[in-house]
């Protein structure tokens, strides 16, 4: 199928405004992509119709422009097949690490050299959400290292316990998860395209049948019972709609962490969850504009 992308780059600073200008009015089509390493962002619009890409374009443009994002340079346009919507995400994803973890592009498979004694994630996000390079990811993924540390100074078997990733994008978090030895890992995703990524990446790491994803929502994903470890990097609204169902597929001992909140919301969502489960521990963390929530349930 043939498509048609509007691109133009962006400050960073007013990816946030954008985000929520998008989010408000609708704007299904468009998204904002980030790169938090070499600090850039872009705004994104893809199409099936030429016509109703220059459309949209011109209504997108005077929204965001009336929130004062200003576009760095004149918006590019170009037809498009899957494959170079697929190629277009190579620019905006690139290898880091936090720990002896590594997330990688699979397209620097030949090139990248891992540390002796390092683990790595080889990644290839399509259309999915999820490498690692916005904070909303990094956030979650240096929470779970930390916790899967923090057991082995304990001395305490992380292999029984069980992870399910909420939302699970590109599944970089479940598959994180499966590198650093948990063995019971799922992941779920209200988005068809997410959970095929999501398995085509396991199978990249030879992690396919080993992390079970599946399509399923809030209230459907957690069927098969509490986790351990749940991961919910969402948004701030939705997170305090389901603070119910989020909390209750926690097991006795296990840990909730949330991302997806922006700095300014991070109180609001630590209330939703005091309200529903006051006896839980909270912390939290900011990196740049976005915050993450981890609460332990007793």
């Amino acid at each position: 199928m043939a498509l048609f992308e509007i691109k133009t780059e962006i400050s960073p600073t007013a990816a946030e405004a954008a985000d929520h200008t998008l989010l408000e009015h609708g704007l299904e089509n468009w998204s904002v992509l980030e790169d938090v390493i070499v600090k850039r962002a872009w705004l994104v619009g893809v199409f099936t119709e030429e016509a109703v890409a220059t459309a949209e374009w011109v209504a997108v443009r005077a929204l965001l422009a009336e929130a004062g994002v200003a576009f760095q340079h004149e918006a590019v346009r170009r037809s498009m097949g899957d494959a170079d919507w697929r190629d277009s995400y190579k620019a905006h994803f690139h290898a880091w690490q936090f720990g002896r973890l590594h997330w990688v592009p699979v397209w620097e498979r030949e090139t990248f050299v891992l540390p002796a004694g390092d683990a790595v994630l080889w990644l290839d996000p399509g259309m999915a959400f999820g490498t690692g390079n916005h904070e909303t990811t990094r956030l979650c993924v240096e929470r779970l290292v930390e916790l899967a540390a923090d057991s082995a100074r304990r001395g305490v078997e992380i292999a029984p316990k069980r992870v399910i990733d909420a939302g699970c994008g590109s599944g970089i978090l479940a598959l994180s998860a499966a590198l650093l030895g948990y063995r019971d890992v799922a992941g779920f995703d209200n988005d068809p395209e997410a959970v095929r990524v999501s398995e085509e990446n396991a199978a990249l790491n030879g992690l396919a049948g080993q992390v079970k994803f599946r399509l399923g929502d809030l209230v459907t994903g957690f069927a098969e019972g509490p986790g351990d470890v749940v991961f919910a990097n969402i948004l701030a609204n939705v997170l305090i709609q389901y603070a119910r169902e989020l909390t209750a597929a926690v097991a006795p001992g296990g840990t909730l962490i949330l991302s997806g909140i922006l700095a300014v919301e991070v109180e609001q969502v630590k209330a939703a969850f005091a309200a529903v489960a006051p006896e839980w521990r909270q912390e939290s963390r900011t990196m740049g504009e976005w915050s993450d929530v981890l609460l332990v349930r007793p």
